[in-house]
Formats: C-alpha cells, structure tokens, sequence
C-alpha cells in the first residue's frame, strides 16, 4: 500500500470513529417497555435553555391514545401521556446526559435518569432510572 493509499485510510477510519461517537441523543426514539419487550410510545429528545428534555409525541398502543397519568401527583395529575414532558433538566456530562428525572406514567413515579447513546450503535439510546442503586435501563431506538 503506497503512503497517499495509507494516509487516506487512516483518515477515513478516524473520520468514522469521531462520527461514531459524536451521534446525538436528540430527536426521535421509539421506547422499548424492559419488563414486556412491547413498543410503547415515540419520545422526541430536545435541548430547552441549556438543559435535556423528552416528550411523549405519539403513543403506539391504539387503545391508549386517551392515557392520562392517574397515578402522577402535582400538575401530571390525571394529564394527558400524549405531550406530556417525561424527561427533564438533563445536562451533559461526557458522552452521557444526567442529573435529571424521567417519570415512568403507568406508575406516576419519578426517578433520577441518565441516557446514552450506545457506543456501538448509534440508533440505540440507553435510558436508565434509579434510585439509590437499584435501577433500570430500557433501550430505545431511533425513529428516522
């Protein structure tokens, strides 16, 4: 291989891993239930005055267009999934966003949440709640 042939594909391979890793978590993902593997609803991840926010903008199951968060408290109360800010106040910290809530609607609860792209697939975004150590992470997909 001549040093130019060289050169490029060393170019090439760096040019690839840096658009790897710079894959955004903003935009459309379809949610994946961890507990039953069904296809829930489309969150569309946004960037409001420096901070992370997800919002429900489409509910999957047919039967539940009408959901409200009857188990919610405060101004959730018994409002409607379809719109509802799930996601918020996350903050960039390396490649992940943390430092904020996700509410989880079925069950009105909030918990402490942190989201990644996954490293070896960009069309995967990693979402975890925890509390404490105990935690879950679904694994959402990107919606073209």
């Amino acid at each position: 291989m001549t040093s130019k042939k060289l050169f490029l594909f060393a170019t090439f391979v760096v040019l690839c891993g840096f658009t790897a890793f710079s894959q955004s978590v903003f935009g459309k993902w379809k949610t994946i239930d961890d507990e039953s593997g069904k296809e829930k609803s489309i969150v569309e991840i946004y960037e409001k005055d420096g901070k992370v926010f997800g919002k429900v903008v489409e509910l999957l199951n047919k039967d539940r267009q009408d959901a409200v968060c009857d188990k919610c408290d405060g101004a959730k109360k018994d409002a409607p999934v379809l719109g509802m800010v799930i996601i918020e106040n996350l903050e960039k910290d390396d490649d992940e966003y943390a430092d904020g809530t996700i509410l989880d609607p079925e069950k009105g609860k909030e918990y402490k949440c942190k989201i990644w792209v996954d490293e070896n697939d960009a069309n995967i975004l990693n979402v975890r709640g925890y509390i404490a150590f105990l935690y879950r992470t679904q694994t959402w997909h990107r919606v073209n």
